[in-house]
């Protein structure tokens, strides 16, 4: 039986993060494919998290920084390792590499971490982006775990052109792998809500992720306050895993701006809701609250940041808008005009149903997949600046990782 190992530094919580949702959503196509999957995580409990024994997969924590590790993952003997992250890569890829070196290495970047700071630093000097932001720390460990791994997923076609043109990293060592979602039947759409039916403006996301905390500030401190001057009788719902201190004194029932926290069933509070508001600032990869809201055919109005790698030649459900009081006029006007919110509500099942196919995207994995395994020593001796950081810069990790352990029996 084949066997799948995925390393992580976190449980899987697909009701707090796209990016759990996400993982479920690989690992059942792993299962369908007849897998054997073993999760294993360096985080400590977690209340939310995903009951991975109802679907078959099996849980292990281990440690960094532990020569345990080694014969475990022998013992495991898998087929393929995926590092959920460049991080997870750094600290368990060299060991897998000289436990396994058969499995193939894949790498889930989830986004493109070194892209998502580089435009957080530039929101937070107040100018815009230019890709010169990019060469920073991040992006060579980034960029090095890329070329490193037999193959990483690409959430984001737009991620997948930048590291090519950037950084020219080749079309051989990536995979478009964006959400696998199942499509909009006309069943699913008879259960939508209707305009008259819905009421009030919504705002969802993971609170531990910078941008999202960033977007619900801009609703807080600018966009909110000229809504509903406009909208007097109309609220803001925003709802959030992980939500801050602040971010709870933020609640303003006078002034319509409920926050509402942790959202047990995203989908049936997006769904009740008329508009969506997502100002993202800054980020990277795919953004999951969006699609949630095309599955209710709830339109949205973002920003370039929140539809990037979205469109695909799509019209956008709602309106994509950068400037501060183009947007507030665009999420006054989709409230209000019944028409052109039926109208853009179309737009939901054409992207779902296009460019986020599931089935699509996991018949081309595995045909992708079956050529790797096949020529898999070809695919890697062509890999040359792959092979040349596992020749110097990994043995680095190596003999730091080894100090460290045996610094800490030292100290017992």
């Amino acid at each position: 039986m084949a066997r799948l190992l995925i390393l992580s530094n976190v449980h899987v919580e697909p009701k707090s993060s796209a990016a759990g949702r996400r993982m479920l959503q690989l690992m059942r196509a792993f299962l369908a494919k007849g897998y054997q999957i073993t999760y294993a995580t360096t985080a400590g409990e977690s209340v939310y998290a995903h009951d991975l024994s109802s679907e078959g997969i099996a849980n292990a924590k281990v440690e960094v920084n532990d020569t345990g590790f080694d014969a475990w993952v022998q013992q495991i003997d898998p087929t393929l390792v995926l590092f959920d992250r460049f991080m997870v890569e750094e600290q368990f890829g060299w060991r897998v590499r000289i436990h396994c070196p058969s499995a193939i290495r894949i790498l889930d970047t989830e986004d493109l971490h070194c892209l998502r700071y580089a435009r957080e630093a530039a929101v937070k000097e107040r100018r815009s982006f230019v890709e010169e932001d990019l060469y920073r720390d991040i992006a060579f460990r980034e960029i090095a775990s890329i070329l490193r791994c037999d193959l990483s997923l690409m959430i984001s076609s737009y991620e997948m052109a930048l590291l090519q043109r950037v950084f020219s990293v080749d079309a051989s060592l990536l995979h478009y792998m964006p959400f696998l979602e199942d499509p909009n039947s006309d069943a699913s759409k008879q259960s939508w809500l209707s305009f008259e039916q819905r009421a009030h403006f919504i705002s969802i996301g993971n609170f531990m992720h910078a941008p999202n905390l960033d977007a619900v500030k801009q609703l807080k401190e600018v966009v909110w306050p000229k809504i509903r001057a406009r909208l007097p009788k109309v609220e803001l719902h925003v709802y959030g895993a992980y939500p801050t201190q602040q971010v709870l004194e933020w609640n303003d029932p006078m002034h319509g701006f409920l926050v509402k926290g942790r959202a047990e069933e995203a989908e049936a509070v997006i769904g009740q809701a008329r508009v969506m508001l997502a100002p993202l600032r800054f980020g990277a990869g795919l953004k999951g609250k969006l699609v949630d809201a095309m599955r209710c055919g709830t339109p949205s109005v973002t920003s370039t940041i929140g539809a990037e790698g979205m469109l695909l030649g799509k019209d956008w459900p709602g309106r994509v808008e950068d400037e501060e009081d183009a947007f507030v006029h665009a999420a006054v006007d989709l409230y209000s005009e019944e028409a052109r919110w039926n109208d853009v509500q179309m737009h939901c099942t054409d992207l779902i149903n296009g460019a986020f196919n599931g089935k699509g995207h996991v018949l081309l994995f595995w045909n992708r997949m079956d050529h790797l395994m096949a020529e898999l020593e070809q695919h890697r001796r062509a890999n040359f600046m792959g092979g040349m950081l596992w020749h110097h810069s990994t043995r680095s990790t190596e003999y730091m990782s080894k100090w460290i352990e045996a610094k800490n029996k030292g100290q017992r």
